[in-house]
């Protein structure tokens, strides 16, 4: 199983973080509200909105085996409702200084309205995730072959998972890193792993789809988010 496993971060109202963790806790990202950017900066093309806000700063140390920036913010442009035609990821750097944009902007000679999601404050939570073909490692298979039973294998995978993130795994939500939780066809394969993932309840309630941003280890490093992939699943 700990070969199968990755480290994740997720992103929570303060209301589901452990009792435990709720006394210390520093809020490190942001959904929906309007982009802060620099001067000469404009909304990204596209138009799309504004899904998330992450303090890197904030965030835990080495609980990642990605490498994000140590400071500024991380803004993430996408569409949740509908396929992303146009996705962003910017990184500001701290100490940058930047103007909140208006959510207007004109095309053809007419006002057009992006779309601001209400804002919601978020709380990182240390969580262990595991590739969904962990059970056909020689082990597990061997442990089934034996006579092991499945729903032991699911009792176990639960607690281990529950226990990573400090008691109870958080449902809807943001998660930075680690393996995706897919409703189809996991993107994060061969070379690219999972950047972020977010389930549009997490944003929206009455949107129902899975978002997932993946790309390459060594573009994530490097910054390049340019080169980031998108793919919605509902």
């Amino acid at each position: 199983m700990t070969a199968r496993s990755r480290p994740c971060l997720y992103l929570v109202p303060y209301e589901e973080l452990p009792k435990s963790r709720q006394e210390d806790a520093r809020p490190a990202a942001r959904t929906g509200g309007l982009p802060s950017l620099p001067d000469g900066v404009s909304w990204p093309e596209g138009k799309g909105p504004l899904v998330l806000s992450v303090d890197c700063a904030a965030l835990p140390p080495g609980n990642l085996d990605i490498e994000l920036p140590a400071d500024g913010h991380l803004l993430l442009f996408t569409e949740i409702e509908y396929p992303p035609e146009s996705s962003v990821v910017l990184h500001v750097p701290a100490g940058t200084p930047t103007t909140e944009r208006a959510p207007t902007y004109e095309f053809d000679g007419e006002p057009m309205q992006v779309t601001v999601y209400e804002p919601q404050t978020l709380y990182p939570l240390a969580g262990l995730t595991l590739d969904e073909d962990w059970r056909d490692s020689p082990a597990t298979r061997a442990f089934l072959d034996d006579g092991g039973k499945g729903d032991a294998l699911d009792r176990f995978e639960e607690a281990v998972l529950d226990a990573a993130s400090g008691g109870n795994r958080p449902g809807v939500t943001v998660q930075i890193g680690g393996f995706s939780n897919s409703w189809d066809v996991a993107p994060d394969e061969g070379d690219l792993v999972l950047f972020a993932q977010m389930a549009g309840q997490a944003i929206d309630y009455n949107v129902y789809t899975m978002n997932l941003i993946v790309g390459t280890r060594e573009d994530i490093a490097a910054r390049r988010y340019a080169n980031l992939q998108y793919e919605q699943q509902c």
